[in-house]
């Protein structure tokens, strides 16, 4: 599978979860994003986006809110604990997005992912129109 990751403010490329996915044998794009120019941020992701047209879209925290804001057509967003209420002006999600964070998490507020899911006006539970949250066991953001 393809995957274009879009990595947190601040995160580095080839840091552990994108490498979790390369070891598990996906194809993964992770380019670096810039921390100091959202626009350059958005960018650097579509043309990665529109160079590659990768399988999925996964993105971690601040990359999460740059996946809700570049034009990925049909292809799903996986989002852990999207930082959208940060950055960027996307407010919703589409279908088949699935949003991944843990209620512990101390940097970006779970209820900020559950406001995701209702104002696009989704249910939160698994359907072909529908995004899912899983909320991590771990605290770890």
């Amino acid at each position: 599978m393809r995957i274009l990751f879009l990595h947190g403010w601040q995160s580095v490329v080839g840091g552990v979860k994108p490498t979790f996915l390369t070891q598990a044998g996906h194809e993964v794009l992770n380019p670096a994003l810039s921390d100091e120019d959202w626009d350059a941020a958005i960018r650097t992701a579509q043309s990665a986006y529109d160079r590659h047209q990768p399988d999925v879209i996964v993105g971690s925290s601040r990359g999460g809110a740059v996946a809700m804001n570049i034009h990925s057509e049909t292809s799903p967003l996986v989002l852990l604990c999207p930082a959208w209420k940060r950055w960027g002006t996307a407010t919703t999600i589409k279908p088949q997005s699935t949003i991944l964070h843990s209620r512990q998490d101390d940097v970006i507020p779970f209820t900020d992912s559950e406001e995701l899911v209702s104002t696009s006006g989704l249910p939160s539970r698994r359907s072909s129109k529908s995004a899912t949250i899983t909320a991590s066991p771990t605290p770890s953001h």
